[in-house]
């Protein structure tokens, strides 16, 4: 028996079908979770304003300094460091308030907030002749004084100074310079060592930076600045 292969006639074959997969989904975010993404974002942009304006405040308020030289001597060390109230002698202008019926500023419409420089304080100021250099000394004469140095002894207004706070002999047998309004004789601590209103006269008081308030360091020297109320030899206190 002979064997023969059957063929098996291609009939029509049906077209081919690709079903698509479907597009990946895009999760949109919710609105409650755009809400949130704006509420972290509006908070962070508070904080860092926020921050800005605390440190802009604070620089205008006080303003750290470090004590170069020993001028200052006992009251204050070389190296050590300051903070500064620079609104200890802040101003305000009575004119600007001139349009209103019941107020008069007068001639001097400028006061001070808190009270002006005073006998005694310890001021950083921006020395005359060293241009970019700040200084700090004492203040021993206020506007009207008459100051005079004799054997070493300070005389305001012809009544000796007494002032425990200092080092050194006074040197300068000189004067008297006679202090105008807006002005201010300095003297440092350390009388022998101090470049001062000896050498360059009175300072103004625009050029004031501030009255010295806290020292901060060395820790051994932690505590408020050596500002001292002046008196006189003669028992009546200062200005």
């Amino acid at each position: 028996m002979q064997w023969e292969p059957r063929w098996i006639e291609p009939g029509p074959e049906p077209e081919p079908t690709f079903e698509l997969a479907p597009a990946p989904a895009i999760e949109t975010p919710s609105p409650r979770r755009r809400r949130r993404h704006l509420t972290i974002f509006r908070e962070v942009v508070e904080t860092l304003l926020l921050a800005v304006l605390i440190f802009l405040a604070v620089r205008s308020t006080v303003q750290n300094f470090k004590v170069e030289g020993s001028s200052m001597v006992p009251s204050l060390d070389n190296g050590q460091y300051i903070i500064v109230n620079k609104l200890a002698y802040a101003q305000f202008d009575m004119g600007i308030f001139d349009f209103l019926p019941f107020v008069d500023a007068g001639d001097d419409s400028t006061h001070h907030l808190f009270g002006g420089p005073k006998r005694g304080d310890v001021v950083v100021f921006e020395a005359p002749r060293y241009e970019g250099r700040d200084f700090i000394k004492r203040i021993v004469g206020v506007p009207g004084d008459k100051v005079e140095i004799r054997d070493s002894v300070v005389y305001i207004n012809d009544e000796p100074l007494y002032e425990p706070y200092t080092q050194g002999a006074t040197n300068c047998p000189c004067g008297p310079w006679y202090i105008e309004e807006g002005q201010y004789f300095v003297l440092g601590d350390h009388r022998s060592n101090s470049s001062d209103s000896r050498v360059f006269g009175t300072i103004s008081e625009g050029s004031i930076i501030g009255k010295t308030w806290f020292s901060y360091w060395p820790l051994s020297d932690v505590g408020l600045a050596p500002n001292h109320s002046a008196s006189f030899a003669s028992g009546e206190p200062g200005n």
